[in-house]
């Protein structure tokens, strides 16, 4: 087994924690690869994999519990750099001879830590006292032989153990998080000074080594990519025809779910700006008949799914030789629709949504790849900023963001709420502060007054968040004037509408979309 890729790789072993792929997103922002991979492979699959270093995630779990996650302790004895982080941690104590204790007291959120004696995980200009995030029950009482602590907490007297001969490491704290202000520069330690990486891993090296992986994948055969609009299947399309050049044919198939003029930007960018082969499939109709009756939000995106391959088949009809389907899918698309350990949240249509007889072979070269890499990748390619810099968009567009049946009315009526959630978070300035805003229309009714009669309309929901990975998300503080002008225009523009209320909820406990 190997990595792949070709430069140095650090493994992120997956113990269960949804902060494995932010892991790895920190890792490669010390320019240094890095790959996440289950926590059931054993030290021979491990060392043939030749990783630089080895990175343990945390885990929902208690290492008391039975069943809960573990590795094979053999691969602390493969002389390859460990690092634990918090269940990571604690499991490097527990199977190394050191002691885990249910203190009795949890540690959650922001917490001082104190640095003890001489580290290779904090250089001298780290501070002696310094803020780490905390989310554990469980606490390190005591180190393994061989190891020493350079850090504590009130909570946990054991924050960071270190064996310098071995090159074996733990920290109760969770480095990879905003909340961890010298977290960064730890991971950076690691890699760089314990691992011996020269950081030097950069975008060319994806658009590189994504377009050898392209070429031996579909080889002289045909590839179709499915455009949604999104930045994520406009990147794919655009790499991939960097590879295989005429070989592509891009399929818009318009849903009648995009947002308000995004089918016709669609077509002007590849068909016209980046000379790709490009169908134009008009479907509304066809989805909007899938979608009758339809309630359930996996019913919803299984419908569409269904839909969406059945005419790319239709379309793709006369290329007799289109074995391969290019999507857009990214590792937050992937963690969220469920791994081996991590809890499926909810399926993507490019993960999950897909019929069991799809006749394609799926071409993914973003799989691996994080939402600010891939604008990167989109912008070095040559893809202008409306299509680079767009918000985020659900394969299923406006049908997972309307609540309870789909219908044409409701899609019109979402299309210009959003519209106007838009337009003024630009007059605002502050489109690229937002991870991603947008309108849901709930099907519930609420009584109003408007020009002194009774109303009985819909309400519409605003959404907006800041974010870095979307794994997790908070609201956004949108100022008050921006959301007065909003609401204004909403519920004066917009038939059908009497009231708009803003979603202040973060991710978790919730998610970036409603359904």
């Amino acid at each position: 087994m190997e990595t792949s890729h070709s430069h140095a790789t650090v493994l992120v072993v997956d113990l269960g924690a949804q902060y494995a792929q932010l892991i790895a997103r920190r890792v490669r922002e010390a320019h240094v690869y890095s790959e996440i991979v289950p926590h059931g492979l054993g030290a021979a699959e491990i060392a043939e994999m030749s990783p630089a270093g080895i990175i343990l995630s945390g885990g929902p779990k208690s290492v008391h519990v039975e069943g809960a996650p573990t590795v094979d302790p053999a691969i602390f004895e493969l002389g390859i750099p460990v690092l634990g982080i918090c269940y990571g941690a604690q499991l490097v104590a527990q199977q190394l001879g050191g002691v885990v204790d249910r203190s009795g007291r949890g540690e959650y959120g922001r917490t001082s830590m104190i640095r003890k004696g001489h580290s290779d995980l904090f250089d001298d200009e780290s501070p002696f006292e310094q803020p780490v995030w905390m989310s554990h029950f469980d606490a390190i009482t005591e180190a393994p032989g061989g190891f020493v602590v350079t850090g504590s907490t009130p909570d946990a007297p054991v924050a960071v153990l270190e064996n310098f001969d071995r090159r074996i490491y733990g920290v109760q704290f969770h480095p990879e998080v905003v909340h961890t202000p010298h977290g960064q520069r730890l991971i950076e330690r690691f890699v760089r000074n314990v691992c011996n990486l020269p950081g030097d891993w950069n975008t060319a090296d994806i658009i590189d080594e994504s377009v050898a992986a392209i070429r031996s994948q579909v080889g002289t055969r045909r590839a179709i990519c499915g455009l949604s609009g999104g930045v994520d299947s406009a990147v794919a399309a655009a790499l991939v025809h960097k590879a295989i050049g005429s070989q592509l044919t891009c399929v818009f198939v318009d849903t009648g779910l995009m947002r308000h003029g995004e089918g016709e930007q669609v077509v002007e960018t590849f068909r016209r700006t980046q000379g790709i082969e490009l169908v134009h499939e008009r479907s509304a109709a066809e989805f909007f008949d899938a979608l009758s009756g339809v309630v359930d939000p996996e019913d919803k995106r299984k419908a569409i799914g269904e839909k969406f391959i059945r005419i790319f088949e239709r379309a793709s009809g006369g290329i007799t030789d289109a074995k391969f389907l290019v999507q857009g899918t990214l590792y937050p698309d992937v963690i969220e629709s469920g791994t081996s350990e991590a809890a499926k949240i909810k399926s993507h249509h490019n993960v999950g949504g897909l019929p069991d007889d799809m006749e394609f072979e799926l071409v993914e070269p973003l799989r691996s790849l994080f939402k600010d890499e891939v604008r990167a990748v989109g912008s070095q390619l040559g893809l202008p900023d409306e299509i680079v810099w767009r918000q985020p968009f659900p394969g299923p567009g406006l049908g997972v963001r309307i609540l309870g049946e789909v219908t044409p009315e409701k899609v019109a009526i979402l299309q210009h709420a959003d519209l106007i959630v838009r337009e003024e978070l630009a007059v605002a300035g502050l489109e690229r502060n937002i991870w991603q805003a947008f309108a849901v229309l709930a099907d519930i009714r609420s009584v109003g007054v408007m020009g002194d009669e009774r109303t009985y309309e819909r309400p519409i929901i605003v959404r907006a968040v800041t974010s870095e990975d979307a794994m997790t998300a908070d609201w956004a503080r949108l100022p008050h004037d921006v959301l007065a002008a909003i609401s204004s225009r909403i519920i004066n523009e917009v038939d059908g509408i009497n009231r708009v209320v803003y979603d202040i909820t973060s991710k978790p406990p919730g998610t970036i979309e409603w359904e």
